[in-house]
């Protein structure tokens, strides 16, 4: 846990006055104020309610990455195999890397982006993303509904993930400002390498050109 982290701060203080309260009900219980022990008791469930809350985002949001103006979400290089079908390989900022057999004339990715109430941001609380998936897509319609589909996740299993809460739970509505898909693609007739790159208004993908460094970007956001 970082303390940089203004929301893990928050979890500890919480966590802390919790036990303030604890133990001074504690202490007006044996001295038989009723009262003073019910307002206690009170004031500790509802601090240890507000760190259980503060520990649940912090462990949904695990696996998102904090976005600021442009970052790069992956390297992926492609090699045609033949007609409509290439390899992918996918690296990851994080140097995790994955390949993948695909079939379509485009390369195909997608991300879920999670954007919060400025208010939020004290807590920590950034315009964040994760990579969903990545899949094949072809470039005629008729092809879409008849030739096969490859469709690979890139997201990394997580005990609470915040889109799933965020459905579940109508109490989060005040934190987030918009959340939303985003996806992008681009041919992969020759053996190239793009970079995929996340902004907050989406994804998009540039060709990385070695010898004259990085060219055009085609984003798609559905």
């Amino acid at each position: 846990m970082s303390l940089s982290n203004p929301l893990n701060l928050s979890i500890i203080l919480f966590a802390l006055l919790s036990l303030i309260f604890l133990f001074a009900t504690v202490i007006t219980v044996k001295k038989k104020k009723f009262f003073a022990s019910i307002t206690n008791i009170l004031l500790t469930l509802l601090l240890i309610s507000l760190s259980l809350l503060c520990g649940t985002i912090s462990l949904a949001i695990q696996g998102y990455r904090a976005l600021t103006r442009e970052d790069l979400a992956a390297t992926v290089k492609v090699e045609p195999l033949g007609v409509q079908q290439f390899n992918a390989i996918v690296k990851l900022p994080d140097g995790t890397q994955k390949a993948f057999s695909i079939a379509g004339d485009e390369l195909y990715m997608d991300a879920h982006i999670l954007k919060w109430k400025p208010w939020a941001n004290i807590l920590g609380l950034h315009t964040s993303y994760e990579l969903d998936r990545v899949a094949g897509r072809y470039s005629a319609l008729a092809d879409e509904t008849s030739r096969p589909r490859t469709v690979y996740t890139l997201s990394s299993d997580k005990p609470v993930n915040m889109f799933d809460l965020r459905r579940r739970f109508a109490m989060l509505n005040p934190l987030l400002d918009a959340e939303y898909g985003s996806a992008t693609f681009i041919n992969t007739n020759v053996a190239e390498e793009f970079k995929v790159m996340v902004s907050i208004s989406g994804l998009l993908i540039r060709k990385v050109d070695k010898s004259a460094g990085e060219t055009g970007a085609n984003p798609g956001n559905p």
